[in-house]
């Protein structure tokens, strides 16, 4: 069986040969600076410039999924950031930063991102992810998964 995706480029194909995608694809420099801008987000006290931060990150029509919950649209994405910077980040003291050993890699306009959530004062991981976003043509997030992920053990 043939998925749609290999399918689909077929059947774009002249000769017959597979084609890639025409595709957004992060690297480098730029795939850097997405996971900044994204990090960023989450730790972004003013409500005003987080509502930016997402609009500038995120498809107006954006799915963001979790194995709890759906948000979909800015409005949503908005208030789940807000849930969360409320929760973690301004009452907890805690942040979130990349993974330090499991870099952010792109692979055509899918990227995938470790994260870790542990207090901004130092001491053990208090949660850590999976999340692959799915990127428009012009760079921003279509859709973002979470995945939660096993802490180590003590």
């Amino acid at each position: 069986m043939t998925s749609p995706v290999i399918a689909g480029a077929r059947a774009r194909s002249q000769h017959g040969a597979i084609e890639p995608l025409e595709t957004h694809m992060l690297q480098g420099d730029d795939l850097t600076r997405f996971i900044e801008r994204y990090m960023a987000m989450w730790h972004e006290p003013d409500p005003e410039r987080r509502r930016a931060a997402v609009a500038g990150l995120w498809c107006d029509d954006a799915v963001n999924l979790t194995r709890r919950f759906v948000v979909r649209g800015h409005d949503e994405i908005t208030a789940r950031v807000q849930r969360s910077h409320d929760e973690w980040v301004a009452a907890k003291g805690h942040v979130f930063r990349p993974h330090a050993e499991r870099p952010a890699d792109g692979h055509n306009d899918i990227v995938r991102f470790h994260w870790e959530m542990l207090p901004r004062a130092g001491g053990p991981l208090e949660a850590r992810g999976l999340d692959f976003f799915e990127l428009a043509p012009d760079g921003r997030i279509r859709r973002l998964v979470q995945f939660p992920e096993p802490l180590p053990a003590a």
